[in-house]
């Protein structure tokens, strides 16, 4: 399937919103559809969102032409949406937006650490993002239309199926999913409280002159990066890699003002802002973590054997126990279920297991069957080294085999429709884009879909 079928309005209408706020001051048209307008920046923000999501973080070379073809065809869907009147009503719109504020928040923390970092107030970030979702809602009810009506046969799937060539077939090593529900061991009150005073020494030593602050972080500070870059970070406004809180209160400092402590996963901080220059800022930290005492890691094990036992008891199941009770910050969004980085979802391979606290896990697996639960088990957290605790689910478990329609259909189906379903889409912009007026400059005329389309309105 080429590249541009793959495309989804959904997909695109999330880069939209999240690269919203990265419009470049200086910019220009890149191409015109009907009465709708492409910025240049409407490109390059996709490439960055489009960059971060690649893997390996290397680009297909023909990237910026993916996105413009798929802007391009966005932009048609839209105006013919509009012209059929499809039913997307404002209600719809703000729906959208509070699932995408809600989303923010959890990110964040709260609302008033969301606007530190983005610089945005509640109203403001429903106004930016009002025209990127409705379009992008108008241009899935649009692709909905052209293709919710493509239907594939079990003799389609058979014949798509049959015309792989027999070395070609995938062959799929034992997939499992797994889930995890994470007890961070909390430590004492008064050890937290230790932790603070003597951040707040550091500071009042700087202040008054007494101390370095690069100094006191090479000498006492807690991460591991430390050594390499001495506590210096360049944060950016839009980066979702940093800690919520770390980032919240980094942009709220001041040229050389230095924070008062402030709690993340990792532990507490002191920050002291270096350079501000749009939405990037500089900061150097001082990282100090509670120590964790034997008793706190006991009483997590107490509290998390208990949590297990009553999924055993069937009092409750092991994602109702994740929501309610994990520590992990995405496990609300993932029912703790571990995730395939490389194509989506929750069916993994023993060898994606690769990071050194997922080793661990690979361990449990031989005695394990599926719907089991482990023992709760100690392990070391690979982003910020602490000492957590965890059981482990193992909800199934696939042999190894060569793909057949038996063990796969459910696969073979969803390709073949998407094929189908793609190559409608395709003869849609096809017979549709000639009759709009476009423009689009030269640097993409020559992307293959768009070199194309250009053709067919010069034949009209």
């Amino acid at each position: 399937m080429n590249k541009f079928l793959a495309f989804s309005a959904g997909v695109m209408l999330l880069g939209q919103v999240a690269t919203a706020q990265q419009r470049m001051v200086a910019d220009k048209i890149a191409a015109i559809v009907g009465d709708k307008i492409i910025l240049s920046s409407d490109v390059e923000g996709e490439l960055v969102n489009m960059q971060r999501q690649v893997p390996d973080g290397h680009m297909p070379p023909d990237a910026a032409c993916m996105i413009m073809e798929q802007i391009i065809a966005q932009k048609v869907m839209v105006i013919q949406a509009e012209r059929d009147s499809l039913p997307v009503s404002e209600a719809d719109v703000d729906g959208q937006i509070d699932n995408r504020i809600r989303y923010f928040e959890q990110l964040y923390g709260s609302r008033e650490k969301m606007k530190d970092v983005t610089g945005y107030s509640i109203y403001q970030l429903r106004e930016r993002f009002r025209q990127p979702i409705k379009e992008g809602l108008l241009a899935k009810a649009m692709q909905d239309k052209i293709t919710n009506a493509v239907k594939v046969t079990p003799s389609e799937v058979k014949r798509y199926f049959d015309g792989i060539p027999k070395d070609s077939l995938k062959f799929y090593e034992s997939e499992l999913e797994i889930g995890q529900l994470v007890i961070i061991p909390k430590a004492t009150k008064e050890m937290e409280q230790y932790t603070i005073d003597r951040l707040n020494e550091f500071k009042k030593d700087v202040q008054e002159k007494k101390a370095d602050f690069g100094r006191l972080a090479i000498l006492y500070s807690q991460d591991p990066g430390t050594k390499e870059n001495n506590g210096i970070y360049i944060l950016n406004r839009t980066d979702k890699q940093w800690d919520p809180e770390f980032l919240a209160a980094s942009f709220r400092l001041k040229e050389n003002e230095i924070s008062s402590p402030v709690k993340s996963q990792f532990g507490y901080h002191l920050i002291q802002c270096l350079k501000r220059q749009g939405d990037n800022i500089t900061v150097q930290h001082i990282l100090l973590k509670p120590n964790i005492g034997k008793s706190d890691i006991a009483a997590a094990k107490v509290k998390l054997d208990t949590i297990r036992q009553n999924i055993v008891a069937g009092k409750m199941t092991f994602a109702e126990a994740v929501n309610k009770f994990s520590d992990e910050p995405m496990a609300k969004f993932t029912g703790g279920m571990l995730q395939n980085n490389a194509g989506g979802g929750t069916l993994i391979t023993i060898d994606q297991l690769d990071q050194p606290s997922e080793r661990d896990i690979v361990l449990m697996l031989d005695t394990l069957k599926p719907g089991g639960l482990s023992a709760p088990v100690q392990y070391t957290d690979d982003e910020n080294g602490n000492t957590n605790l965890r059981i482990v689910y193992l909800k199934t478990r696939t042999n190894p085999h060569r793909e057949n329609l038996n063990d796969d259909y459910a696969r073979i189906q969803q390709r073949t429709l998407a094929i189908k379903q793609a190559e409608a889409r395709d003869k849609w912009l096809k017979e549709t884009i000639p009759t709009y007026y476009i423009h689009v400059d030269n640097e993409y005329k020559k992307c293959g879909h768009i070199a194309a389309w250009m053709g067919a309105v010069a034949q009209k």
